[in-house]
Protein backbone atom coordinates (compact mmCIF):
# COMPACT_ATOMS: atom_id res chain seq x y z
CA UNK A 1 0.00 0.00 0.00
CA UNK A 2 1.32 3.25 -0.77
CA UNK A 3 1.88 6.05 1.86
CA UNK A 4 -0.18 9.05 3.05
CA UNK A 5 0.89 12.05 5.50
CA UNK A 6 -1.99 13.70 7.62
CA UNK A 7 -3.92 15.49 6.45
CA UNK A 8 -5.72 19.24 7.98
CA UNK A 9 -7.70 18.49 11.28
CA UNK A 10 -11.64 18.34 10.40
CA UNK A 11 -14.07 15.43 9.51
CA UNK A 12 -13.10 13.22 6.82
CA UNK A 13 -14.07 13.42 3.19
CA UNK A 14 -15.42 11.22 0.42
CA UNK A 15 -13.50 7.77 0.50
CA UNK A 16 -11.23 8.86 3.09
CA UNK A 17 -11.17 7.79 6.91
CA UNK A 18 -9.31 9.51 10.11
CA UNK A 19 -6.61 7.24 12.06
CA UNK A 20 -6.71 8.14 15.77
CA UNK A 21 -3.77 5.54 16.79
CA UNK A 22 -1.43 8.82 17.32
CA UNK A 23 -1.68 12.57 17.48
CA UNK A 24 -0.76 12.80 13.89
CA UNK A 25 -4.31 11.97 13.09
CA UNK A 26 -4.06 10.72 9.33
CA UNK A 27 -6.98 10.70 7.09
CA UNK A 28 -6.28 7.81 4.77
CA UNK A 29 -7.85 7.10 1.56
CA UNK A 30 -8.41 3.43 0.35
CA UNK A 31 -5.40 1.08 -0.25
CA UNK A 32 -3.25 3.33 1.22
CA UNK A 33 -1.20 3.55 4.55
CA UNK A 34 -0.59 6.42 7.28
CA UNK A 35 2.18 8.08 7.82
CA UNK A 36 3.62 5.32 10.14
CA UNK A 37 2.93 2.68 7.96
CA UNK A 38 1.55 0.32 10.52
CA UNK A 39 -2.23 1.36 9.55
CA UNK A 40 -4.28 1.64 6.52
CA UNK A 41 -7.70 2.19 4.66
CA UNK A 42 -8.96 -1.50 3.65
CA UNK A 43 -11.97 -1.30 1.68
CA UNK A 44 -13.43 1.65 4.11
CA UNK A 45 -11.96 -0.43 7.44
CA UNK A 46 -9.05 0.87 9.15
CA UNK A 47 -6.82 -2.04 9.81
CA UNK A 48 -3.06 -2.70 11.05
CA UNK A 49 -0.73 -3.49 8.49
CA UNK A 50 1.59 -5.63 10.78
CA UNK A 51 0.10 -8.97 12.21
CA UNK A 52 -0.64 -9.33 15.89
CA UNK A 53 1.86 -11.64 18.09
CA UNK A 54 1.50 -14.05 20.09
CA UNK A 55 3.83 -16.31 22.32
CA UNK A 56 3.39 -20.24 21.91
CA UNK A 57 4.57 -22.34 25.17
CA UNK A 58 4.76 -25.45 23.01
CA UNK A 59 8.80 -25.36 21.21
CA UNK A 60 9.42 -24.76 24.74
CA UNK A 61 7.99 -28.44 26.12
CA UNK A 62 9.42 -29.86 23.21
CA UNK A 63 6.56 -29.49 20.61
CA UNK A 64 6.56 -28.53 16.81
CA UNK A 65 6.27 -25.33 16.09
CA UNK A 66 6.84 -23.21 12.94
CA UNK A 67 8.78 -19.98 14.20
CA UNK A 68 7.52 -17.33 11.90
CA UNK A 69 3.82 -18.49 10.53
CA UNK A 70 3.00 -16.11 7.95
CA UNK A 71 0.20 -17.98 6.45
CA UNK A 72 -3.54 -17.76 7.21
CA UNK A 73 -4.73 -18.55 10.37
CA UNK A 74 -6.09 -22.18 10.38
CA UNK A 75 -8.97 -21.26 12.82
CA UNK A 76 -7.03 -22.72 16.04
CA UNK A 77 -8.04 -21.91 19.25
CA UNK A 78 -5.39 -20.58 21.21
CA UNK A 79 -4.67 -22.03 24.79
CA UNK A 80 -5.11 -20.15 28.31
CA UNK A 81 -1.92 -20.99 30.04
CA UNK A 82 0.02 -21.79 26.78
CA UNK A 83 -0.50 -18.86 24.64
CA UNK A 84 0.64 -14.99 25.82
CA UNK A 85 -0.90 -12.14 24.19
CA UNK A 86 2.16 -9.27 23.06
CA UNK A 87 1.16 -5.76 23.02
CA UNK A 88 3.06 -5.97 19.10
CA UNK A 89 0.18 -5.31 16.39
CA UNK A 90 -2.12 -4.61 19.14
CA UNK A 91 -2.79 -1.08 18.43
CA UNK A 92 -2.77 1.85 21.69
CA UNK A 93 -4.83 3.70 23.92
CA UNK A 94 -4.65 7.00 21.94
CA UNK A 95 -5.99 9.83 22.69
CA UNK A 96 -5.44 7.72 26.36
CA UNK A 97 -8.86 7.40 27.46
CA UNK A 98 -9.89 3.96 25.85
CA UNK A 99 -8.73 1.11 27.84
CA UNK A 100 -6.21 -0.70 26.31
CA UNK A 101 -6.74 -2.85 22.86
CA UNK A 102 -6.53 -6.11 24.52
CA UNK A 103 -7.64 -7.07 27.79
CA UNK A 104 -7.52 -10.87 28.02
CA UNK A 105 -7.86 -13.68 30.73
CA UNK A 106 -6.31 -17.25 31.14
CA UNK A 107 -6.36 -19.80 33.98
CA UNK A 108 -2.81 -20.37 34.95
CA UNK A 109 -2.10 -23.61 37.99
CA UNK A 110 -5.54 -23.20 39.02
CA UNK A 111 -5.21 -19.00 39.17
CA UNK A 112 -7.62 -16.59 37.06
CA UNK A 113 -4.54 -13.69 35.60
CA UNK A 114 -5.18 -11.17 33.36
CA UNK A 115 -2.35 -9.66 31.05
CA UNK A 116 -3.36 -5.73 29.74
CA UNK A 117 -1.62 -5.30 26.25
CA UNK A 118 -1.52 -2.18 24.33
CA UNK A 119 1.50 -0.20 22.46
CA UNK A 120 2.95 2.88 24.27
CA UNK A 121 3.90 5.82 21.89
CA UNK A 122 6.89 7.09 23.97
CA UNK A 123 8.24 10.35 22.97
CA UNK A 124 10.45 9.87 26.39
CA UNK A 125 12.79 7.42 25.10
CA UNK A 126 16.09 6.31 23.70
CA UNK A 127 18.40 3.52 23.79
CA UNK A 128 21.50 2.62 25.99
CA UNK A 129 24.39 0.73 23.98
CA UNK A 130 27.40 -1.12 25.34
CA UNK A 131 30.13 -1.46 23.04
CA UNK A 132 32.27 -3.96 23.71
CA UNK A 133 36.31 -2.77 22.63
CA UNK A 134 39.23 -1.88 23.88
CA UNK A 135 39.52 1.17 21.38
CA UNK A 136 38.76 4.25 22.19
CA UNK A 137 35.34 5.21 20.31
CA UNK A 138 35.15 9.27 21.18
CA UNK A 139 35.96 11.19 25.26
CA UNK A 140 33.08 11.30 27.39
CA UNK A 141 30.41 13.74 26.71
CA UNK A 142 31.07 14.02 23.19
CA UNK A 143 27.86 14.04 20.54
CA UNK A 144 26.81 10.89 18.55
CA UNK A 145 26.10 11.56 15.15
CA UNK A 146 23.82 9.68 12.67
CA UNK A 147 24.31 11.34 9.02
CA UNK A 148 25.72 14.72 10.63
CA UNK A 149 22.56 14.94 13.23
CA UNK A 150 23.02 14.72 16.88
CA UNK A 151 21.49 11.83 18.05
CA UNK A 152 22.91 11.60 21.66
CA UNK A 153 26.40 11.09 23.26
CA UNK A 154 29.17 8.95 24.92
CA UNK A 155 28.64 8.15 28.15
CA UNK A 156 30.99 7.07 31.16
CA UNK A 157 32.60 3.83 29.98
CA UNK A 158 32.84 0.75 32.13
CA UNK A 159 35.02 -2.72 32.29
CA UNK A 160 36.00 -3.85 29.14
CA UNK A 161 32.84 -1.59 27.12
CA UNK A 162 31.99 1.58 26.08
CA UNK A 163 28.92 3.56 26.70
CA UNK A 164 26.47 5.71 24.50
CA UNK A 165 23.66 7.79 25.50
CA UNK A 166 20.86 7.83 22.74
CA UNK A 167 17.97 9.32 21.83
CA UNK A 168 15.82 10.96 24.61
CA UNK A 169 12.90 13.84 24.15
CA UNK A 170 15.51 16.45 23.54
CA UNK A 171 16.89 14.85 20.19
CA UNK A 172 13.29 14.06 19.36
CA UNK A 173 11.29 16.68 19.59
CA UNK A 174 14.02 19.68 21.08
CA UNK A 175 15.97 20.01 17.85
CA UNK A 176 15.54 20.63 14.09
CA UNK A 177 12.92 18.34 12.12
CA UNK A 178 15.28 16.81 10.61
CA UNK A 179 17.41 16.00 13.71
CA UNK A 180 14.35 14.37 15.35
CA UNK A 181 13.21 12.06 12.00
CA UNK A 182 16.71 11.01 12.06
CA UNK A 183 17.18 10.14 15.96
CA UNK A 184 13.70 8.41 15.60
CA UNK A 185 15.00 6.31 12.47
CA UNK A 186 18.10 5.50 14.01
CA UNK A 187 16.01 4.30 17.04
CA UNK A 188 14.11 2.20 15.36
CA UNK A 189 16.76 0.56 13.09
CA UNK A 190 18.50 -0.10 16.27
CA UNK A 191 15.79 -1.50 18.53
CA UNK A 192 14.53 -3.61 15.50
CA UNK A 193 18.28 -5.24 15.35
CA UNK A 194 19.10 -3.14 12.19
CA UNK A 195 22.83 -1.95 11.89
CA UNK A 196 23.46 1.84 12.36
CA UNK A 197 26.33 3.83 11.42
CA UNK A 198 27.42 6.78 13.64
CA UNK A 199 30.55 8.91 14.12
CA UNK A 200 31.88 10.22 17.39
CA UNK A 201 33.16 13.73 17.28
CA UNK A 202 37.12 13.59 17.78
CA UNK A 203 36.45 9.75 18.01
CA UNK A 204 35.52 7.12 15.37
CA UNK A 205 33.07 5.75 13.03
CA UNK A 206 30.95 2.79 14.58
CA UNK A 207 28.71 0.63 13.53
CA UNK A 208 26.29 -0.60 16.10
CA UNK A 209 24.18 -3.68 15.56
CA UNK A 210 22.70 -5.30 18.64
CA UNK A 211 23.73 -8.79 19.31
CA UNK A 212 26.69 -7.95 16.45
CA UNK A 213 30.39 -7.43 16.66
CA UNK A 214 30.98 -3.58 16.87
CA UNK A 215 32.52 -2.28 13.29
CA UNK A 216 35.46 0.51 14.32
CA UNK A 217 36.49 2.49 11.44
CA UNK A 218 35.96 -0.32 9.15
CA UNK A 219 37.10 -3.20 11.04
CA UNK A 220 34.90 -5.39 13.42
CA UNK A 221 35.97 -6.28 16.74
CA UNK A 222 36.84 -9.49 17.81
CA UNK A 223 36.98 -9.91 21.51
CA UNK A 224 36.62 -7.67 24.84
CA UNK A 225 39.35 -7.50 27.22
CA UNK A 226 39.52 -10.12 29.94
CA UNK A 227 40.10 -7.13 32.61
CA UNK A 228 41.97 -4.18 33.24
CA UNK A 229 46.07 -4.44 33.20
CA UNK A 230 46.42 -4.92 36.59
CA UNK A 231 43.64 -7.97 37.02
CA UNK A 232 45.83 -9.69 34.03
CA UNK A 233 48.53 -10.06 35.58
CA UNK A 234 47.01 -11.65 39.05
CA UNK A 235 45.09 -14.03 36.34
CA UNK A 236 48.24 -15.44 34.66
CA UNK A 237 51.12 -14.37 37.01
CA UNK A 238 51.14 -18.25 37.50
CA UNK A 239 51.60 -19.03 33.63
CA UNK A 240 54.40 -16.72 33.44
CA UNK A 241 56.42 -17.90 36.48
CA UNK A 242 60.36 -18.98 35.06
CA UNK A 243 59.16 -18.70 31.95
CA UNK A 244 59.72 -14.62 31.20
CA UNK A 245 61.12 -12.12 33.64
CA UNK A 246 59.21 -8.76 33.55
CA UNK A 247 55.81 -8.56 31.78
CA UNK A 248 53.98 -5.35 31.57
CA UNK A 249 49.88 -5.93 30.16
CA UNK A 250 49.32 -2.83 28.55
CA UNK A 251 46.02 -0.66 29.10
CA UNK A 252 44.52 2.86 28.85
CA UNK A 253 43.06 2.51 32.04
CA UNK A 254 45.16 0.13 34.15
CA UNK A 255 48.55 -0.71 33.05
CA UNK A 256 49.89 -3.62 35.19
CA UNK A 257 53.79 -4.53 35.68
CA UNK A 258 54.30 -8.11 37.14
CA UNK A 259 57.49 -7.75 39.28
CA UNK A 260 55.97 -4.95 41.03
CA UNK A 261 52.42 -5.97 41.27
CA UNK A 262 51.12 -7.62 44.49
CA UNK A 263 50.88 -11.43 42.36
CA UNK A 264 55.09 -11.18 41.06
CA UNK A 265 55.83 -10.39 45.15
CA UNK A 266 53.91 -13.48 46.07
CA UNK A 267 55.07 -16.01 43.53
CA UNK A 268 58.96 -13.94 44.57
CA UNK A 269 59.92 -12.53 40.80
CA UNK A 270 62.63 -10.24 41.41
CA UNK A 271 62.83 -7.07 40.28
CA UNK A 272 63.76 -5.73 36.73
CA UNK A 273 64.75 -2.27 36.88
CA UNK A 274 62.33 -1.52 34.57
CA UNK A 275 60.39 2.06 34.35
CA UNK A 276 57.43 3.03 33.62
CA UNK A 277 55.93 6.53 32.41
CA UNK A 278 52.46 7.69 33.72
CA UNK A 279 51.01 8.11 37.36
CA UNK A 280 51.94 5.23 39.55
CA UNK A 281 48.72 4.00 41.19
CA UNK A 282 49.58 1.23 43.54
CA UNK A 283 52.36 -1.09 42.97
CA UNK A 284 52.48 -2.83 39.59
CA UNK A 285 49.37 -0.30 38.58
CA UNK A 286 50.15 3.01 36.57
CA UNK A 287 47.47 5.32 35.54
CA UNK A 288 47.70 7.48 32.05
CA UNK A 289 50.61 5.61 30.36
CA UNK A 290 49.57 7.04 27.19
CA UNK A 291 47.27 9.18 25.40
CA UNK A 292 43.01 6.85 24.71
CA UNK A 293 43.26 5.80 20.91
CA UNK A 294 42.77 2.38 18.88
CA UNK A 295 46.20 0.88 19.29
CA UNK A 296 47.90 -1.17 21.68
CA UNK A 297 45.23 -1.64 24.80
CA UNK A 298 43.07 0.96 24.07
CA UNK A 299 45.56 3.18 23.85
CA UNK A 300 46.96 5.82 20.73
CA UNK A 301 51.07 4.09 20.48
CA UNK A 302 51.96 1.62 18.18
CA UNK A 303 55.05 0.97 19.47
CA UNK A 304 54.80 -0.37 22.82
CA UNK A 305 58.61 0.36 23.95
CA UNK A 306 57.53 4.47 24.33
CA UNK A 307 55.93 3.82 27.91
CA UNK A 308 59.42 2.52 28.74
CA UNK A 309 61.95 4.85 30.23
CA UNK A 310 65.69 3.76 30.63
CA UNK A 311 66.27 0.41 32.59
CA UNK A 312 67.83 0.75 35.85
CA UNK A 313 71.70 -0.03 35.34
CA UNK A 314 72.06 -1.15 39.00
CA UNK A 315 69.18 -4.02 38.60
CA UNK A 316 68.82 -4.92 35.16
CA UNK A 317 71.14 -7.29 32.90
CA UNK A 318 71.75 -8.17 29.93
CA UNK A 319 69.56 -11.23 28.52
CA UNK A 320 66.54 -9.69 30.89
CA UNK A 321 63.43 -11.26 29.22
CA UNK A 322 60.57 -9.10 28.87
CA UNK A 323 56.83 -9.26 26.89
CA UNK A 324 54.30 -6.60 26.69
CA UNK A 325 50.77 -7.49 25.84
CA UNK A 326 47.68 -6.25 25.81
CA UNK A 327 44.16 -6.65 27.61
CA UNK A 328 43.05 -8.79 24.28
CA UNK A 329 46.12 -10.63 23.07
CA UNK A 330 45.71 -9.28 19.99
CA UNK A 331 48.63 -6.77 20.62
CA UNK A 332 51.92 -8.91 22.12
CA UNK A 333 55.78 -8.36 21.82
CA UNK A 334 59.12 -10.23 23.09
CA UNK A 335 62.05 -8.64 24.16
CA UNK A 336 65.78 -9.24 25.51
CA UNK A 337 67.84 -6.88 26.90
CA UNK A 338 71.20 -6.40 25.19
CA UNK A 339 74.70 -5.16 26.97
CA UNK A 340 73.58 -1.60 26.73
CA UNK A 341 69.98 -2.55 28.19
CA UNK A 342 68.08 -2.17 25.27
CA UNK A 343 65.34 -4.09 25.06
CA UNK A 344 65.84 -6.09 21.52
CA UNK A 345 62.48 -7.73 19.92
CA UNK A 346 62.90 -11.55 19.41
CA UNK A 347 60.76 -14.04 18.48
CA UNK A 348 57.82 -14.99 20.62
CA UNK A 349 59.04 -18.47 22.65
CA UNK A 350 55.99 -20.90 22.27
CA UNK A 351 55.77 -21.31 26.24
CA UNK A 352 54.84 -17.45 26.21
CA UNK A 353 53.14 -17.60 22.67
CA UNK A 354 50.86 -20.47 25.17
CA UNK A 355 50.09 -17.58 27.40
CA UNK A 356 48.96 -15.20 24.68
CA UNK A 357 46.57 -17.36 23.24
CA UNK A 358 45.23 -18.30 27.03
CA UNK A 359 44.66 -14.49 27.48
CA UNK A 360 42.51 -14.52 23.78
CA UNK A 361 40.72 -17.53 24.88
CA UNK A 362 39.87 -15.95 28.26
CA UNK A 363 38.21 -12.60 26.52
CA UNK A 364 34.35 -13.12 25.33
CA UNK A 365 33.09 -12.13 21.84
CA UNK A 366 32.54 -8.46 21.30
CA UNK A 367 28.97 -7.79 20.84
CA UNK A 368 26.61 -4.70 21.24
CA UNK A 369 24.13 -4.61 23.61
CA UNK A 370 21.24 -2.29 22.63
CA UNK A 371 18.84 -1.42 25.38
CA UNK A 372 15.55 0.06 24.88
CA UNK A 373 14.30 2.16 27.54
CA UNK A 374 11.34 4.26 28.22
CA UNK A 375 8.65 5.82 30.53
CA UNK A 376 5.17 4.58 30.73
CA UNK A 377 3.39 7.48 31.78
CA UNK A 378 -0.03 8.60 33.09
CA UNK A 379 -1.71 8.23 29.51
CA UNK A 380 -0.46 4.38 28.49
CA UNK A 381 -1.43 3.58 32.45
CA UNK A 382 -4.92 4.98 32.09
CA UNK A 383 -5.79 2.30 29.42
CA UNK A 384 -5.01 0.16 32.35
CA UNK A 385 -7.06 1.26 35.30
CA UNK A 386 -8.75 4.77 35.78
CA UNK A 387 -6.47 5.42 38.64
CA UNK A 388 -3.38 5.26 36.81
CA UNK A 389 -0.84 5.58 40.06
CA UNK A 390 -2.67 2.29 41.68
CA UNK A 391 -0.91 0.56 38.43
CA UNK A 392 2.41 1.82 39.32
CA UNK A 393 1.84 1.13 42.51
CA UNK A 394 1.22 -3.07 42.19
CA UNK A 395 4.11 -3.22 39.79
CA UNK A 396 6.48 -1.88 43.04
CA UNK A 397 4.33 -4.20 44.99
CA UNK A 398 5.31 -6.82 42.53
CA UNK A 399 1.69 -7.84 41.94
CA UNK A 400 1.86 -6.73 38.32
CA UNK A 401 4.65 -7.95 36.11
CA UNK A 402 5.81 -5.81 33.27
CA UNK A 403 7.22 -7.48 29.81
CA UNK A 404 8.30 -5.81 26.72
CA UNK A 405 6.79 -8.34 23.55
CA UNK A 406 6.80 -11.00 26.07
CA UNK A 407 10.19 -10.40 27.30
CA UNK A 408 11.26 -9.57 30.79
CA UNK A 409 11.99 -6.27 31.57
CA UNK A 410 13.99 -3.79 34.41
CA UNK A 411 11.87 -1.51 36.10
CA UNK A 412 13.76 1.37 36.92
CA UNK A 413 13.14 2.31 41.20
CA UNK A 414 10.98 5.23 41.76
CA UNK A 415 8.15 7.56 40.39
CA UNK A 416 7.09 6.07 37.39
CA UNK A 417 7.37 2.49 35.22
CA UNK A 418 10.23 3.71 33.81
CA UNK A 419 11.64 0.33 32.17
CA UNK A 420 14.80 -1.42 29.96
CA UNK A 421 14.48 -4.15 27.89
CA UNK A 422 16.97 -6.16 25.74
CA UNK A 423 15.86 -5.60 22.13
CA UNK A 424 17.71 -9.05 20.96
CA UNK A 425 14.79 -11.03 23.66
CA UNK A 426 12.36 -9.44 21.77
CA UNK A 427 10.23 -10.66 18.65
CA UNK A 428 11.62 -9.39 15.48
CA UNK A 429 9.90 -6.41 14.40
CA UNK A 430 8.09 -5.36 17.49
CA UNK A 431 9.58 -1.73 17.37
CA UNK A 432 7.57 0.54 15.58
CA UNK A 433 7.23 4.33 15.10
CA UNK A 434 4.61 7.27 14.30
CA UNK A 435 6.35 10.77 12.93
CA UNK A 436 5.69 13.16 15.72
CA UNK A 437 8.17 11.87 16.05
CA UNK A 438 8.57 8.40 18.21
CA UNK A 439 8.74 5.36 18.88
CA UNK A 440 6.01 2.69 19.29
CA UNK A 441 6.87 0.25 21.61
CA UNK A 442 4.71 -3.34 23.14
CA UNK A 443 4.41 -3.60 26.96
CA UNK A 444 2.14 -5.86 29.09
CA UNK A 445 1.24 -6.05 32.10
CA UNK A 446 0.12 -9.23 33.62
CA UNK A 447 -1.69 -10.30 36.92
CA UNK A 448 -4.38 -12.03 38.90
CA UNK A 449 -7.59 -11.20 37.86
CA UNK A 450 -8.37 -10.39 41.45
CA UNK A 451 -5.61 -7.47 41.61
CA UNK A 452 -6.46 -6.75 38.27
CA UNK A 453 -10.18 -5.85 40.14
CA UNK A 454 -8.97 -4.31 43.04
CA UNK A 455 -6.16 -1.53 41.08
CA UNK A 456 -9.70 -0.18 40.00
CA UNK A 457 -9.03 -1.98 35.92
CA UNK A 458 -11.02 -2.02 33.27
CA UNK A 459 -13.22 -5.05 33.97
CA UNK A 460 -15.69 -5.01 31.43
CA UNK A 461 -13.33 -5.28 28.76
CA UNK A 462 -11.28 -8.72 30.31
CA UNK A 463 -12.00 -11.15 27.78
CA UNK A 464 -10.55 -14.60 27.90
CA UNK A 465 -7.58 -15.84 25.56
CA UNK A 466 -9.53 -18.42 23.61
CA UNK A 467 -12.25 -15.52 22.29
CA UNK A 468 -9.31 -14.08 20.12
CA UNK A 469 -11.09 -14.08 16.32
CA UNK A 470 -10.16 -15.80 13.56
CA UNK A 471 -10.17 -12.51 11.54
CA UNK A 472 -7.67 -11.25 13.67
CA UNK A 473 -4.53 -11.41 11.81
CA UNK A 474 -1.79 -12.69 14.19
CA UNK A 475 1.81 -14.68 14.00
CA UNK A 476 2.35 -17.04 16.45
CA UNK A 477 6.06 -16.92 17.54
CA UNK A 478 7.88 -19.51 19.80
CA UNK A 479 8.67 -18.97 23.20
CA UNK A 480 12.46 -18.34 24.13
CA UNK A 481 13.87 -20.46 26.60
CA UNK A 482 15.82 -17.59 28.31
CA UNK A 483 13.10 -15.62 28.70
CA UNK A 484 10.93 -16.46 32.12
CA UNK A 485 7.49 -17.38 30.84
CA UNK A 486 5.24 -14.08 31.27
CA UNK A 487 2.06 -15.98 32.72
CA UNK A 488 4.37 -17.46 35.53
CA UNK A 489 7.73 -15.78 35.62
CA UNK A 490 8.86 -17.26 39.00
CA UNK A 491 9.19 -20.67 36.72
CA UNK A 492 11.72 -19.66 34.48
CA UNK A 493 12.98 -22.20 32.43
CA UNK A 494 16.69 -21.51 31.48
CA UNK A 495 18.64 -22.18 28.52
CA UNK A 496 22.45 -23.18 28.44
CA UNK A 497 23.19 -22.97 25.00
Amino acid sequence: MQNEQAAAPGAAKDDKIRCDACPVMCYIKPGMTGACDRYANHEGELVRIDPHVVLERTLAQGGNVVPFNKGEWDGTIVQGEETFVTAIGAGTTYPDYKPAPFIVSSEVDGVDMVTVVTEGIFSYCGVKVKIDTDRHLGPEQATVRVEGEAVGHVTTGEYGSQMLSLGGVHHLTGGSKKEGRITCDALLDLCNGKPVEMTIDDGTTVVVQAGKPPIVNGVAEERMRVGCGSATIGMFAKQWHGKVDEVVVVDDHITGVLSEHQAGKLLDIPETGIKMKGRRSTPGRYFQVAEPGTGWGGTNISDPLSILGPFDPKVARPGLRLLMVSTTGEHHAYYELDETLTPVERALPEALRQSVERIKENCEPALCTVLFMGGAGGSLRAGVTENPVRLTLSVKDALTYVTCGGAPVYVWPGGGITFMVDVTRVPENAFGYVPTPALVAPIEFTMRLSDYEALGGHMGEVRPVSSLEPGEARRQVPHRLDNPWPLSPQKAKRSHG
